[in-house]
C-alpha cells in the first residue's frame, strides 16, 4: 500500500474506504456525488493521490460521517 504515506495516513485512507462500504456506496457513487470522474475516488483511495482538507470534508458529508469521528477513529485527534 501507500509506502510514502504515514501509518495515520494509511489508517486514515482505511477508514474512508471502510466509511463507503459501511454506506453500501461504490466508488462510483461517491463520484457521482462529488461531481468528480470515479478515477477521483480510486486515486486517493488507493494513495495515488493526497487529499486536502476541504476535499476530505466534502468526502465525508457525502460518505454520510462525521469528519470529526472519522479522524478520532484513526487517533489523528
Amino acid at each position: 500500500m501507500k509506502s510514502n504515506f504515514t501509518r495515520e495516513y494509511e489508517a486514515f485512507l482505511e477508514e474512508l474506504i471502510a466509511a463507503r462500504k459501511r454506506n453500501g456506496l461504490t466508488q462510483q457513487a461517491v463520484a457521482d456525488l462529488l461531481h468528480k470522474p470515479q478515477s477521483f475516488v480510486s486515486k486517493y483511495e488507493n494513495g495515488q493521490r493526497r487529499l486536502d482538507v476541504v476535499e476530505f470534508c466534502q468526502i465525508a458529508r457525502v460518505l454520510r460521517e462525521n469528519p470529526v469521528c472519522i479522524l478520532q477513529q484513526v487517533g489523528l485527534i
